[in-house]
């Protein structure tokens, strides 16, 4: 099927409301590794990897061919029958994540990884207690996940889930209190102190914070911060749940699980992404006693699928064998130092910022107010397109680049890109 007859069908039998990057869109048939080539032919250089999803890269011999084998065998049986796949991903699962997590339950997406994560801290406070999230914080796109998320532009309707409250983001750039770090005394953190006192009944359920604020733009939280918001979480008699869907599984480099660079273990972590190289898989990591609070009954159609199991602990093997956490910093300063030279350039570049393979620019139009720039944004994803190099958009005003590629790049594709950026920039300058 050529792109006209894709895009003529995309138009006619999809909601209109499924957002697309370029003003002319690009289809692809095929990818390899950090690949793409569209029906026309033109090969581009993919450094948003499907949301930060393809991790080890597009097509991956030993990804697909574990999955192809299992094809064969055994297809789908749901949860309601256990299999080998399933209990090995678990036990996988229970190695990777950080401190005494080591049950799972495993879904379709990161949405329904993020709402059980929510639903565990509901049931074991007896459905007493709110749930406080971040500002600029996103968590998927059903209507729970809608309410728990940050953004005005995501959420849609308006708010119809109650108990759901939303901190200040330990958005350091763009800082709520108008501090500096690190003299601000992580005046972020400590304001949960009176968010809990003023808007929730005085009983917290459960946090709910990624690592890394994915979609608000790839914002960083200083070293300081978990420690203290968390300390008064549980005080408060809630749990933290760890929304690692963007960090996970080495993005963030040297490590497997973003949260590990700021040294707090949570009581649940979320999974999805990353997890299984594209395939939809998410996964709900507990401790014993906060999974022994779900009772009733529960099930996921397609989360005992052993198809996506296979293909996350393929996925997993080719992480750990090549050691890509640790790649993924090595890489990544080198992807943050170049970032840095060209923003050095161009004074509305507002910030460079990011961890590991998980990098953004923040384009503002003043340096001095910091006034977003979506246009210049736009224009700037308009040429990197033009240059075959596709990287992602972000952040509440729309003014930020997301830059992660797939974690077996190479060093020469991490230049190649950078020289493609930096062209990219000239032009919009």
């Amino acid at each position: 099927m050529d792109r006209k007859t894709i895009l003529e069908k995309h138009k006619r039998y999809l909601f209109p409301s499924v957002i697309q990057y370029y003003e002319k869109p690009i289809a692809f048939a095929h990818g390899h590794g950090a690949r793409l080539t569209d029906t026309e032919g033109r090969e581009y250089l993919d450094f948003f990897a499907g949301i930060l999803t393809v991790s080890v890269g597009h097509s991956h011999p030993l990804v697909a061919a574990r999955v192809a084998e299992q094809m064969g065998t055994l297809q789908h049986t749901s949860t309601l029958y256990p299999n080998e796949w399933i209990v090995r991903l678990a036990e996988k699962m229970a190695a990777i994540a950080p401190g005494r997590l080591s049950q799972s339950f495993f879904t379709a997406s990161g949405t329904e990884a993020d709402e059980t994560g929510i639903l565990l801290a509901r049931t074991r406070a007896g459905g007493a207690g709110d749930i406080i999230a971040l500002r600029h914080c996103y968590a998927g796109r059903s209507l729970l996940a809608l309410n728990v998320g940050g953004h005005a532009p995501w959420r849609i309707v308006p708010s119809l889930v109650p108990g759901i409250k939303h901190a200040h983001a330990p958005y350091c750039y763009r800082c709520a209190h108008g501090l500096a770090y690190p003299a601000c005394g992580m005046q972020c953190a400590r304001d949960l102190e009176e968010l809990i006192a003023t808007e929730t009944c005085g009983r917290v359920a459960g946090f709910i914070a990624e690592p890394i604020l994915g979609v608000g733009g790839f914002i960083v939280p200083p070293k300081e911060y978990f420690a203290i918001a968390v300390e008064i979480v549980r005080r408060h008699g809630g749990i933290f749940i760890c929304d690692e869907v963007q960090t996970g599984f080495g993005r963030t480099g040297g490590t497997m699980n973003g949260i590990e660079h700021w040294g707090v273990e949570p009581d649940v972590a979320t999974y999805a992404k990353g997890i299984a190289n594209g395939f939809p898989l998410g996964a709900t990591v507990a401790t014993p006693e906060v999974a022994d609070s779900l009772q009733g009954l529960t099930i996921s159609t397609f989360g005992g699928n052993p198809i996506t199991a296979v293909a996350a602990l393929a996925t997993i093997e080719v992480i750990e064998s090549e050691r890509l956490a640790e790649r993924s910093a090595v890489l990544g300063e080198k992807l943050a130092a170049g970032l840095q030279t060209l923003a050095a350039c161009y004074p509305w570049v507002g910030e460079v910022r990011g961890m590991g393979l998980m990098q953004a620019l923040e384009l503002v139009a003043d340096p001095r107010t910091k006034e977003p720039s979506a246009a210049r944004a736009k224009a700037l994803m308009e040429e990197t397109r033009a240059e075959g190099l596709l990287i992602g958009k972000g952040g509440l005003y729309g003014n930020v680049l997301r830059i992660s590629p797939p974690m077996r790049i190479g060093e020469d594709e991490v230049a190649e890109a950078l020289q493609k950026l930096g062209r990219a920039m000239g032009r919009v300058h």
